[in-house]
């Protein structure tokens, strides 16, 4: 980024106020990360007291979504035009102010105002915490700085619905948000002390690619409504649904021709020609396909088979962050001096692996029998996200960091969400397909199942003495195990398919750029 200080010479350790600055992106983005999915636990709470449907309430995470990955890309232009101390503060204060208005919403309308807010400010927390490290750590230091990064990206979103649920439960569902007030204080305090004072670039603004931004703006926010909401519409069948994917067509027209006709284009998609620079954005998008869909679906087995609440979820799924705590003193040499191709696809070969023990699910799975999966998933996480990061600043020149940051970022949100919108419709169409066999498995017909639905239905008769009452809770007891088995099998077959989708992204590792042994590895 044009206003971001330049890097310390590579024999020169970063100073005190690059370390600041560096922390205080890394806070940011810790804040935007969290506030993604501490919301989730809340929701039913919050869609009570402000008078939300069911699928009105979805909203409440969709406008952020939707926010957030518009504004990603356009951080590095905004940043040019402000200058990064100037942009970082200003949005530190209005994601405050957007926090205070979600906890005190006592509307959809407010609520969603206030998501949309939090979504556009946190969502430049993120490229630009990448950013600073680029650009304020030298070569050697910046693995450490890399590190940080990644595990904030990790940590985020599984803090969030444990943070969330707790504070729900024992405090309201307002502090979800009342909750970064501190942190928000802290931020604008290391942003003040870490980062020189700069001046506006009007300019910029004026002579921006208006058409990019305009077709990046509409295409990228359509085009997540279709994904978040397109299963729950009946994806075309309803008209919503058809009108946005036609939004999200011509903003893609838009910004396919910006690229052609402005002089600096608000996304430089020129950088996908670099293969190193591409290779990086596919196992990303991937690799965010895969961790958004282990975030759905397993918190929703633990819920519809074992009955876990949302905070005992979130305590499995929080076993995946302690590889990252335990190789935290290692990862910074490990990034720094192994082949970050052998780092990423031993990563990617965990996250297959992880995929495949899930998949060997039952209906009397319960939250330990996913230990050696959540840990193998965690382990495989850092693995590939740590180079993966290094690798998307290495492969661009350093006056393009805050592009590739914008469209790393942008990828695996972009990945999250496709992966979440094709999920829905596989689990729904197989979980049916998988239903009406194991149901005709089990007619009148079937020895066994009259076998098993009579020594039910004595099980029953022996508690009450009701013959006909028995009967009807044996059939419906059964009708609700052969669900569950369906259950099962659709989320073992999905995992099936997230460990397939993971495995071929390995080949693509060999394509990523390897650091010549002196050359900083950012930038150059």
């Amino acid at each position: 980024m044009a206003n971001a200080s330049a890097a310390p010479a590579a024999n020169v350790n970063a100073s005190a106020g690059d370390w600041i600055a560096v922390a205080a992106g890394a806070l940011g983005a810790l804040m935007a990360t969290l506030d993604i999915s501490i919301t989730n636990a809340a929701l039913p709470q919050i869609q009570g007291q402000i008078g939300a449907t069911g699928t009105e309430g979805t909203w409440i995470s969709t406008a952020y979504l939707m926010s957030e990955i518009v504004m990603i890309p356009l951080a590095a232009w905004l940043t040019r035009v402000f200058g990064l101390r100037n942009f970082l503060i200003g949005n530190a204060v209005l994601f405050t102010l957007f926090s205070v208005l979600c906890g005190l919403s006592q509307s959809l309308p407010q609520m969603i105002i206030g998501r949309l807010g939090q979504g556009f400010t946190g969502g430049a927390m993120i490229p630009t915490a990448q950013v600073l490290v680029a650009t304020r750590l030298p070569p050697h230091q910046m693995p450490i700085g890399m590190t940080m990064f990644g595990l904030i990206v990790l940590l985020g979103p599984l803090l969030g619905p444990v943070l969330g649920g707790w504070l729900t439960e024992n405090l309201d569902w307002r502090w979800c948000f009342f909750v970064n007030l501190g942190p928000c204080a802290v931020l604008l305090m290391l942003l003040n002390l870490g980062l020189p004072k700069v001046r506006a670039h009007w300019p910029a603004f004026f002579k921006a690619d208006w058409l990019g931004i305009v077709g990046l703006t509409l295409g990228l926010s359509a085009l997540t409504v279709v994904l978040e909401e397109g299963h729950r519409e009946r994806w075309f069948e309803s008209t919503l649904i058809i009108e946005l994917s036609l939004l999200a067509v011509a903003g893609a027209i838009m910004l396919l021709f910006a690229q052609k006709l402005a002089r600096e284009p608000i996304v430089r998609l020129r950088l996908l020609l670099n293969p190193a620079f591409a290779s990086v954005i596919v196992i990303v998008f991937v690799i965010g396909a895969g961790l958004y869909g282990v975030a759905y679906l397993l918190p929703q087995f633990l819920a519809l088979v074992p009955g876990y609440n949302a905070q005992q979820s979130g305590a499995v799924m929080l076993m995946s962050g302690l590889p990252a705590f335990l190789m935290m003193p290692f990862l910074p040499r490990l990034v720094g001096r192994v082949d970050p191709r052998l780092m990423v696809a031993t990563g990617l070969a965990c996250l297959t692996i992880s995929c495949v023990f899930a998949s060997s699910l039952t209906a009397a799975s319960v939250g330990h029998d996913f230990t050696r999966s959540q840990l193998l998933l965690g382990l495989g996480q850092i693995m590939a996200m740590m180079p993966l990061n290094q690798a998307s600043m290495g492969s661009v020149p350093r006056e393009q960091v805050g592009d590739a940051a914008g469209l790393y970022n942008m990828a695996r949100n972009l990945g999250g969400s496709v992966g979440l919108a094709l999920m829905g419709t596989f689990i729904e169409q197989r979980n049916a397909l998988h239903d009406d066999r194991l149901r005709e498995a089990v007619t009148a017909n079937s020895q066994v199942g009259q076998t098993y639905l009579t020594d039910i239905a004595q099980g029953f008769f022996a508690q009450h003495g009701d013959g006909a009452y028995a009967g009807q809770q044996a059939l419906a007891q059964f009708a609700n195990q052969i669900a569950q088995q369906a259950l099962v099998l659709t989320y073992s077959e999905t995992f099936h398919v997230l460990s397939l989708l993971l495995l071929l992204c390995i080949p693509l590792a060999l394509l990523l750029k390897k650091p010549t042994p002196g050359t900083p590895t950012a930038g150059h």
